[in-house]
């Protein structure tokens, strides 16, 4: 064997035919793995060092190792006003999304301080902005409202008799239930953090993601709509949740208060506006105008001047109590009912994460720890769980600003933090006639970023139909069935495709590219041409349990040779044989009998018997000749082509060049025993078996092509299998696939091993030599 170097573009190689036993010796296959035993790795992992330990610390608290280096000449600028941005952006986010929540706003303004805080120690992420965000406040907002509505809470006036809301014990229900479904959501993601479980992730698509965020936003824009119009509707869960809400706001809409919707229309014109023009200077500003900060103050001074609460019936937010809440244990006894929503809440605010911190971190030039940031997310739930907070994620508003700005680490979340604390300590109060609409509009303008989303119809009609048709199951099933269900069904969904996509592959016969030494589907290649006697088949995907037998019925259908049909005519045939052999014998012991003659007719002619054998000649011979003639397979809808043999001489030392000549491709075949291997326009004599798509065997696998080796072979056609990777091979090992009747000899490297393989032993009278080559790259191979 050996490569010799002919000219630039030009490579001759040569060597013998390889099957996996020739491989094996020629590549000198290990008898040992070089992994260590899985008792060594236990001990390892076990054992404990000084280096070792500091390794996992590091990891497990990050900002240990990116804090001492640190760099203020380079990043202190740039994370200072990224911070004091994202922290004017958290306050009217924190009011707004606590409303989402179903609890008062004060509390949004703690989500954005304890979990961002544990987010800077825990986190891996540099440019990732933690806190309240749309979908995850409106998961747990679905939460608190189910098992606190306000029916729950409705007293009888000893005045008048009516009915009254007691808002006090509703909002500290409400915040109970938040906060125990958050810490709930934190262990779980914990937990899965530390067991590395971070993987989990990878089942949830991109298409079903950005799917189900679009979902989640049209929950937010329908849950947002009775604060726009100033009116009160009732409270729904469950499937269709959203349809009755809908309805419900249309029969409410004639108690529509109009001072609401002229805040409404004024801040939603004034919040459009100046966002546009952020994104129209968006390289003429250092930093966009924080139009959220500004608008809730000067709403809130015309809201107190103009005295919109009292006389015009505006809701506000209402009482915003100055510091710090002492932490609580949450209730235990409420998990049974929110385990559920916690896991959901965990789960989406985790994808969250993931997505555009990997996104990020590519932009960069940084890695994410995915189990890290599952560690990170979940301790921030624990933690804002403990100090009455809801659950948090990623927000892609804050996280591109941050990124715009000039934000560089996680000292963005520090300053931030710093700002949204002076804020609660100080300064919280003096936005208690801050109206509901104005945080409504808030929420609203800033969900432009999910719905453009919608933009991925016509992209995914393009490139993925099947990514299409996941997203729109995704959005519909988001929003009819509520978010906890919807999310279920989607990942059942997506999953199924796949599953789908392994059962309909593409199966493929292959043909000879003349001059080369590929094989290409013939259905695609013009020029890919079968070779005589030989079928190669492939499958676009790895064959298991679920598509095994679609495997085999696909290849009885592309090779045209029913093996059922031939091995139920073939026993019909031994049977009837059978039959006439008895009667024929029984018939000549009569005539031995009445002539008084042993074992000879009259005349000293042969016993039938005997001269049945002589006729029959070789029996495999005549069983191959008679089984095929009963099919006539059409390739490409035409019938196959014949053999021919040839006059020019074998190589027998299986060794065939591929040269750059002026000819075309010259293939011939025979029988054994040279003659003529198949008497119908049949001609096959191999079967190829492509198995370079497979990644693994299960039994379903094993199972499926012993059968297929042992039904060909009794009609005479061989079977090979080439492209197998080694874990593949040695799964056939060990589920005892090889033995005498299927040696590991019929296993091949290449396509084109197998092919001379097949023709040598076929009495091939000339395997594949000379070919014409329409490129510049010549390939010259002995084998």
């Amino acid at each position: 064997m050996g490569v010799e170097e002919q000219r630039a573009g030009e490579f001759y190689v040569e060597r013998d035919v390889l099957n996996e036993l020739c491989l094996d010796e020629l590549a000198r296959r290990r008898t040992h793995s070089t992994r260590p035993l899985l008792k060594e790795r236990v001990k390892d992992s076990l054992r404990c060092s000084v280096p070792k330990l500091k390794r996992s610390v590091l990891s497990f608290i990050p900002i240990l190792s990116w804090l001492p280096r640190y760099s203020v000449r380079q990043d202190a600028l740039g994370d200072l006003i990224s911070g004091i941005s994202i922290g004017i952006m958290h306050l009217p986010m924190g009011l707004a999304y606590a409303l989402l929540a179903s609890v008062p706003p004060v509390y949004g303004l703690y989500t954005s301080f304890y979990p961002v805080l544990m987010y800077c120690i825990f986190g891996t992420s540099r440019h990732i902005s933690v806190g309240p965000f749309a979908v995850t406040s409106i998961m747990i907002g679905t939460t608190t409202e189910r098992l606190a509505p306000n029916s729950n809470f409705m007293t009888l006036n000893g005045t008048n008799g009516t009915q009254v809301l007691d808002v006090v014990a509703r909002d500290a229900l409400r915040v109970q239930i938040a906060a125990s479904t958050t810490f709930l959501s934190g262990i779980f993601l914990f937990l899965l953090g530390m067991i590395r479980f971070g993987f989990a992730v990878t089942f949830l698509s991109d298409p079903m993601v950005r799917a189900y965020m679009t979902g989640a936003g049209i929950h937010v824009v329908l849950s947002q709509l009775p604060s726009l119009f100033g009116i009160r509707v009732g409270r729904f869960s469950g499937p269709l949740s959203q349809v009755y809400l809908l309805i419900d706001i249309c029969r409410h809409l004639p108690e529509t208060n109009i001072a609401a919707v002229v805040v409404t229309l004024v801040a939603l014109a004034v919040l459009i506006a100046v966002k546009e023009l952020n994104i129209y200077f968006e390289k003429k500003m250092p930093v966009p105008v924080p139009i959220e900060l500004i608008t809730i103050i000067v709403a809130t001074v015309i809201s107190y001047y103009c005295k919109l609460h009292s006389l015009y019936k505006v809701a506000v937010v209402g009482q915003i109590p100055k510091g710090l809440k002492p932490p609580r244990s949450p209730d235990v006894s409420m998990w049974g009912s929110v385990v559920g929503d916690a896991f959901v809440v965990g789960i989406v605010g985790y994808a969250l994460n993931i997505s555009l911190g990997k996104i990020f971190g590519q932009k960069h030039g940084y890695d994410v720890d995915s189990n890290q940031e599952m560690v990170a997310v979940g301790l921030c739930n624990i933690v804002g769980g403990l100090f009455q907070c809801h659950a948090i994620a990623a927000s892609p508003s804050r996280t591109l600003l941050q990124d715009s700005t000039g934000g560089k680490t996680q000292v963005v979340g520090l300053i931030s933090s710093v700002l949204v604390l002076i804020f609660i300590l100080q300064l919280g109060t003096l936005f208690e006639e801050l109206p509901k609409a104005v945080l409504a509009c808030i929420v609203l303008v800033n969900l432009k970023g999910l719905f453009m989303q919608f933009k991925d119809i016509p992209a995914l009609w393009k490139s993925n139909k099947v990514d299409l048709l996941v997203w729109l199951v995704t959005l519909v099933c988001t929003i009819l069935l509520n978010l906890d269900i919807g999310l279920g069904v989607s990942i059942g969904f997506s999953m199924l495709t796949v599953i789908f996509k392994t059962q309909l592959p593409r199966y493929s016969i292959l043909g000879h590219v003349p001059g080369t030494e590929l094989y290409l589907d013939t259905e695609t290649y013009e020029e890919a041409k079968e070779i005589p006697g030989i079928t190669i088949f492939r499958s676009s995907t790895t064959m298991y349990y679920t598509n095994a037998q679609l495997y085999l019925d696909a290849l009885q259908e592309k090779s045209g040779i029913d093996i059922g049909m031939l091995l139920m005519k073939k026993k019909k045939r031994d049977t009837e044989e059978k039959r006439k052999d008895e009667k024929e014998k029984n018939k000549a012991k009569k005539e031995a009998k009445k002539n008084g003659v042993n074992g000879r007719l009259p005349n000293n002619t042969v016993h039938p018997d005997d001269k049945r054998d002589e006729e029959k000649g070789s029996p495999d011979l005549k069983l191959n000749q008679t089984a095929i003639a009963l099919v006539d397979r059409p390739i490409n809808g035409q019938v196959n082509w014949g053999f021919e043999q040839q006059g020019n001489g074998f190589d027998q030392d299986s060794k065939t060049d591929i040269r750059g000549d002026d000819h075309m491709t010259q293939m011939s075949s025979t029988g054994r025993n040279g003659e003529m291997g198949w008497s119908s326009v049949n001609n096959t004599h191999t079967i190829i078996l492509d198995l370079s798509t497979a990644n693994f065997a299960d039994t379903a696998t094993v199972k499926t092509l012993k059968n297929i080796f042992l039904n060909y072979r009794k009609i005479d056609i061989d079977i090979y299998l080439t492209g197998c990777q080694v874990c593949v091979v040695e799964q056939l090992s060990s589920a005892g696939f090889f033995s005498e009747s299927i040696p590991k000899s019929c296993l091949f490297t290449t396509i084109h091993d197998a092919v001379l393989h097949s023709l040598r032993l076929h009495g091939a009278s000339d395997v594949p030599i000379i070919y014409e080559y329409a490129l510049d790259l010549t390939c010259t191979t002995k084998m």
